[in-house]
């Protein structure tokens, strides 16, 4: 925990920026609707299943950008090719990224060996600080915060992936020309005082 807390009072480094890093699954469901002679159209309460989304939240709280992808799944080799086109990305000219993420079983720096060549696998993770957030601890996760806030502004159904890209990028493209930050308060000082049970005692 304190790791992560240390991370979150840095100062703002564009050549050195910390990004936190969150999935969720997103359920694509059909509304079941009916047209009728008048040219009213009437929803059913009832849904059709389209398949599930899985949706990969990097967030940069110092700098208020925040880039939203969805792909098929969260297996380990789809959490790498996430990683590695943030870095030939959006962060292709910083020099190396603090990654805050969940302590997962797909979150393996080792998989990166397993999707490219030793070389660059090993080029790709020395631009890489991982930080993983304890067990039981995935709040200390900012992109976690920013997930639900997607949820809570992109209520609805959508029947697609591109249908639902289309939505969370309109909602991406606003916050980030607003360029809303997270202001993170919670530090190690206060973290000492008010879990304290979480530290040993002698």
């Amino acid at each position: 925990m304190e790791q992560v807390l240390s991370v979150y009072e840095r100062p703002y480094d564009p050549q050195h920026p910390v990004v936190c890093l969150d999935e969720s699954p997103r359920q694509l469901l059909e509304v079941k609707q009916q047209q009728q002679p008048d040219g009213t159209v009437l929803k059913d309460s009832e849904y059709i299943r389209k398949g599930v989304a899985e949706l990969y939240m990097a967030f940069e709280p110092l700098a208020g950008k925040r880039s939203v992808r969805i792909e098929e799944d969260h297996r380990a080799k789809t959490w790498v090719k996430v990683v590695a086109d943030l870095l030939d990305g959006q962060y292709k000219d910083c020099s190396r990224m603090t990654l805050v993420e969940d302590n997962l079983s797909a979150h393996r720096p080792c998989t990166f060996y397993d999707v490219y060549e030793p070389q660059q696998a090993k080029a790709y993770l020395d631009r890489i600080e991982f930080v993983f957030t304890p067990t039981h601890g995935s709040w200390l996760d900012m992109a976690e915060i920013e997930l639900s806030v997607l949820e809570r502004d992109c209520k609805g159904c959508f029947e697609s992936k591109e249908k639902l890209q289309e939505h969370i990028g309109a909602w991406q493209q606003r916050r980030n020309d607003k360029q809303v930050k997270a202001n993170w308060q919670f530090t190690n000082k206060q973290a000492r005082i008010k879990l304290t049970k979480l530290y040993p005692t002698t």
